[in-house]
């Protein structure tokens, strides 16, 4: 199993790439995974909110999945898997560690009611069927399922082997810092661009952004300041990539990135319905904002 060091940097939480049709297309994900890797990437989150994994049907998850896997043995690999039915994360959790990813996450299982305890067994029986510890996707936003770190079946969980940590996409990061007093081996990643500096600074050894994709060099420079202990210059950079943030977010998240992409001569298709493309003149107000603010180098 690969070390904290090992593991700790930048990922890009890789988008899906579509060709004119709408169908996946491999090759050109592939291109903006060279890409990052070039830039610094430590490593891809593959099949998370940022592919669109739920817009997906499960052959078109696992082909994304297939289209990572080039990279398995060059860099670091996770593969998000979550569902809400455990026999479909269970299926997408063997087929990504049977193609060379080094770790699966999941989101809990939402829509129904699930207890923590039912929450937790799907937890296990990943874990079981990947044969390595499961990296939790914490996203209460859009799972509304909180880990609740007073709770017995948590604090088992946590402490059973079969958790490896924690993508934090919660703005509540003593949270983050809670699930890590629980476990000190257990590890942590930031999973709000916009959170990236206070992220590291509660425990986090890196962080997962969709915005990587298309302002990787800028969050390396965030990471990198604030981890050789230049705050100043890192909250400065951080700044900046909120005002790109907050734009994005204004016009709709990922058909942004994906039109960014696009802009900067990485084409990946639109967004997949019900996302709607941008129209022009929110790419005007998108292209002066990150014009403005966006470091490229």
């Amino acid at each position: 199993m690969k070390t904290k060091e090992q593991l700790g940097g930048i990922y890009s939480a890789s988008i899906t790439a579509y060709d004119a049709s709408g169908q996946v297309d491999g090759a050109a994900l592939q291109r903006v995974m060279t890409r990052n890797l070039e830039e610094g990437a430590a490593g891809f989150f593959v099949g998370g909110s940022s592919g669109e994994c739920f817009l997906l049907t499960e052959a078109e998850r696992v082909e994304v999945f297939e289209a990572a896997a080039a990279f398995r043995g060059k860099t670091n690999l996770i593969a998000h898997v979550g569902a809400i039915s455990t026999a479909e994360a269970v299926r997408y959790a063997k087929a990504a560690m049977s193609m060379g990813f080094d770790f699966t996450a999941a989101t809990a299982p939402f829509y129904y009611g699930f207890s923590p305890r039912e929450i937790c067994r799907y937890y296990y029986d990943i874990a079981e069927a990947s044969g390595a510890p499961v990296l939790i996707y914490n996203f209460p936003g859009n799972t509304h399922k909180e880990i609740d770190t007073a709770n017995p079946d948590y604090i088992q969980l946590l402490r059973s082997g079969a958790i490896l940590g924690v993508k934090q996409t919660n703005y509540n990061l003593f949270q983050m810092e809670r699930i890590l007093n629980l476990n000190p081996d257990l590890i942590a990643f930031n999973g709000y661009d916009e959170t990236m500096v206070a992220g590291q600074a509660l425990g986090g050894i890196g962080s997962i952004g969709s915005t990587f994709n298309m302002m990787l060099p800028h969050y390396k420079k965030i990471f990198d300041l604030f981890a050789a202990g230049d705050r100043a210059a890192a909250l400065e950079l951080q700044h900046r990539a909120n005002n790109c943030m907050e734009a994005m977010c204004r016009v709709g998240l990922i058909p942004a990135i994906k039109y960014e992409l696009s802009r900067q001569g990485y084409p990946v298709g639109g967004p997949r319905a019900p996302f709607s493309p941008l129209t022009q003149e929110q790419k005007d107000y998108l292209d002066g904002v990150l014009d403005r603010y966006l470091v490229t180098e």
